[in-house]
């Protein structure tokens, strides 16, 4: 059987790690397209960071939340071009050629960012890094799922996710290490370069994917790299297994060429594996996470927290508890099992997600006052309060949604009534100048400290799950004939779903309030959960061409509550 070992349990993490000294080759592979995610991680990361001082350099941007957004999603745009051709290159081309080519347009994208002289030219940067990102995200946990021993096939792919968080980690320190050199913004775009190069000249002196060397004709070349990465008792086995395998599927498929949509969907076991990978790939974007991971600093601000650069350490704590999480999914994942983490996962969600809604209602029903006296003090009052015939029945939240700056009464006591003001850099400065808090993103709040631990609740919860398991099973659920093409269509079905949120994700809290909007997330979580136990099979430990059979064979699961007999449990 291809993939050798049947069962994986709690000796797959140990196995995993042993291989730095029994097989370090296999870690390299791993380690080498892993990169790929780091690059996802990075670009995640760092925009983050970056829109605070973005913000400060291009009056637009800061005025235009439309604009805020657009610089998000555009990268986002093109990671959605990037999976959907990356899908079919992958299987034209390779998945090696497929991760060079990401890197090259990453490298573009950095450097047309680092020099972007306008919001438009830093637009255009962000597509090419998108076209990059996306074709990466499903070409390497490929490419480390096809090169993996069965039994660490999770925890491997895992560490693809781990090199995601890894680089949202590393983009938080290098924003910090950047706020206060000249250009901040730009040395943090611009240093998105390095990672990709070194990927390059790492991916340059590795082999092509076993499995797609197989499928190609090119059987000598394929055995060889085999025979680098299992034992030489199981190599045999697995070689002759392997060729039985893709054998069997070009004689049913005809051609390897051909591959329609219709014939997928025609496909049963593709078709239900489409279901869960698409669904789990949906559930993740939906339920809020790169929204935390793009706009973590501004959420940080939304609940209280003036300074940029305390927003972006605060951040780092959160990017830190991803980090840490996805080492925890290295573990588990093939201990626990993909649909029982997935589970734990998005229940934790729900709690966390049902914190943040209560903290930023508190937040916003509970703003300080606007003091007339305050506002008087200086000469930028705020046109909608000057104006407003109820203006004793102003607080901080309705300064802000006028597009006006809140300065609280002193840095001591920022829950005292305060003055509402015109929201430029003069202002600013005018308030900071007396030692006062300027606020134009949230408001001071007594129990804003409560979104920051609701934030690292959400992190610790999801990290593990939802933002491992959706690589994992997509990486191993498809027939290995329409592997590139379904994990295309996953990916790009990821980057859609991605798209949707980080672009209405401002716009929601500028029109509902960011208590409303995590409640929306929330209730995603809550149905992700039923689609989960549902749709979703346990591929823990099952060999690639065992797994199509399992979804041939496997009925959807609508009586979750009832227990399965053995020959049907999945």
């Amino acid at each position: 059987m291809e993939g050798g070992v049947p069962d994986a349990d709690v000796s797959a993490f140990s196995e995993c790690l042993s291989l730095s000294w029994k097989n370090p080759y296999v870690l390299r592979l791993a380690f080498s397209a892993g990169i790929g995610g780091l690059l996802f991680g990075y670009d995640t990361g760092v925009i983050s960071g970056a829109l605070l001082y973005i913000r400060d350099e291009f009056t637009a941007v800061d005025r235009q939340t439309w604009l805020q957004e657009a610089i998000v999603s555009t990268a986002i745009a093109g990671a959605i071009v990037g999976a959907a051709v990356g899908g079919w290159m992958n299987d034209r081309f390779g998945r090696r050629t497929s991760i060079l080519l990401a890197d090259i347009l990453f490298l573009i994208g950095s450097v047309i960012m680092a020099a972007a002289p306008s919001p438009g030219v830093l637009v255009l940067g962000r597509v090419f890094v998108g076209l990059g990102v996306g074709m990466a995200s499903m070409a390497s946990p490929l490419y480390i799922s096809e090169a993996s021993p069965t039994k660490v096939r999770g925890a491997l792919v895992a560490l693809n996710s781990f090199l995601i968080t890894g680089g949202q980690f590393l983009s938080y320190l290098i924003n910090l290490a950047f706020t206060k050199a000249p250009g901040t913004w730009r040395w943090m775009l611009g240093v998105a370069a390095a990672p990709a190069i070194i990927q390059v000249v790492l991916m340059f002196t590795l082999p092509e994917s076993p499995r797609w060397l197989f499928r190609k004709g090119k059987e000598e070349e394929a055995k060889a790299i085999l025979r680098k990465i299992y034992p030489p008792n199981d190599v045999e086995e697995e070689i002759q297994a392997l060729h039985d395998s893709v054998a069997t599927e070009l004689e049913q498929a005809g051609s390897s060429e051909k591959i329609s949509i219709i014939k997928l969907l025609k496909t049963k076991a593709v078709r239900r594996g489409l279901v869960a990978g698409m669904g789990l790939q949906i559930f993740q974007q939906f339920t809020g996470i790169n929204t935390v991971m793009y706009y973590s600093p501004t959420i940080v601000q939304l609940a209280g927290v003036a300074s940029n650069q305390t927003a972006m350490l605060l951040s780092l704590i959160t990017s830190g508890l991803n980090a840490f999480g996805s080492i925890l999914s290295i573990y588990f994942i093939d201990k626990t099992g993909r649909k029982k983490l997935a589970l734990l996962s998005l229940c934790g969600c729900v709690v966390a997600l049902a914190l943040l809604t209560f903290t930023f209602r508190q937040t916003e029903t509970h703003s300080p006052m606007i003091s007339a006296v305050e506002t008087a003090h200086f000469n930028n009052t705020c046109p909608g309060f000057s104006q407003a015939v109820n203006a004793n029945e102003w607080d901080c939240m309705k300064c802000l949604k006028a597009e006006c700056g809140f300065c609280a009464s002193d840095v001591s006591s920022k829950r005292l009534p305060g003055a509402c003001l015109i929201s430029n850099d003069a202002t600013k400065g005018m308030c900071q100048k007396e030692h006062r808090a300027w606020y134009t993103q949230g408001c001071p709040s007594k129990i804003g400290w409560l979104a920051i631990v609701g934030l690292a609740l959400y992190i610790i919860f999801f990290s593990p799950g939802m933002g491992t398991v959706p690589w994992v099973v997509n990486s191993e659920i498809y027939p290995l004939r329409y592997r590139g093409v379904c994990g295309g269509i996953a990916s790009t079905t990821c980057w859609v779903s991605n798209l949707i949120v980080s672009q209405s994700f401002l716009t929601l809290t500028v029109a509902i309030g960011t208590a409303w909007t995590f409640m929306l997330f929330g209730f995603v979580a809550l149905v992700g959960i039923l689609f989960v136990l549902i749709f979703v099979p346990e591929t823990k430990g099952v060999p690639i061409e065992e797994v199509e059979q399992m979804l041939e064979e496997r009925g959807l699961h609508f009586k979750f509550w009832e227990k399965r007999s053995p020959t049907q449990k999945a």
